[in-house]
């Protein structure tokens, strides 16, 4: 995989921004709701949530 380190174009950045705020937005709906969500945190699956299915290992 190659990274790069080079300043994300402005258009690149907008696109950035709104992916990031639509994720925020909808994470935050799925609260309000009472809806769990499925994240990736430090590698693994992680379900959030008051009605979260518990997960088997």
């Amino acid at each position: 995989m190659k990274i790069v380190t080079k300043t994300p174009s402005t258009k690149t950045q907008l696109m950035l921004e709104s992916l990031r705020k639509t994720a925020t937005q909808t994470l935050e709906r799925k609260r309000r709701l009472g809806h769990y969500a499925v994240l990736w945190q430090d590698g693994k699956v992680v379900l959030q949530g008051e009605d979260a299915p518990v997960m088997v290992k």
